[in-house]
């Protein structure tokens, strides 16, 4: 290989990052606007929270199934990354417990939208449902077992039952503003807490 194609492979590389970061900032932008908005949002609203033009997104995504897919699992991996980062930062094992939560929260919010569009592929959306539960698992379990550690709360839950019971509390939250699930996980998670 000359110089010159080494040169070339070089520059393509800030291209793929810079896609990369496109393809963050579009996600980012689409799961805000379907947390506010639903799964059906236009995509022009999408492609003003990004800055960037509708062909853009579409380069990225092709169909709205991709963009939704894709959406669902970059709030997975946010999520599977928040929990150890809260972890380390938080004053407590409680507190990030708390903290994850609220982001789990949102997530589901926006995953029942997401699910209500993809149940039509339902191997597909099984597939998704597989990996939200082999990435989310194990952080909650490891959150709820340092806080357990440390005093602060009941050692006799398991992450799949938090999680589910957190996740039933949020069914119908998108579609009726009287329901405040948020306050009522909130409710749970204080009940978790060991009496002093």
């Amino acid at each position: 290989m000359s110089d010159s194609g080494k040169d070339a492979g070089r520059a393509a590389r800030p291209k793929r990052t810079d896609a990369r970061r496109n393809e963050q900032t579009l996600l980012d932008a689409a799961a805000a606007v379907f947390v506010t908005s639903g799964v059906e949002a236009p995509v022009r609203d999408i492609a003003a929270r990004a800055g960037v033009g509708m062909g853009t997104i579409y380069r990225h995504f092709p169909t709205r199934a991709d963009l939704i897919v894709a959406v669902y699992r970059h709030q997975v991996e946010a999520c599977a990354e928040a929990g150890p980062a809260l972890l380390g930062s938080s004053p407590t094992p409680y507190a990030a417990l708390g903290q994850w939560i609220d982001r789990f929260v949102d997530f589901l919010v926006t995953k029942h939208g997401l699910a209500a569009v993809l149940q039509s592929d339902n191997a597909g959306f099984e597939t998704l449902h597989a990996y939200f539960l082999d990435r989310l698992v194990p952080v909650c379990t490891q959150l709820l077992d340092a806080a357990a550690t440390s005093g602060e709360i009941r050692s006799d839950l398991k992450a799949y039952e938090l999680m589910r019971g957190v996740g039933n509390l949020c069914i119908g939250a998108e579609s009726d503003p009287r329901y405040d699930a948020r306050r009522l996980v909130e409710l749970l998670i204080a009940g978790l807490r060991r009496p002093n």
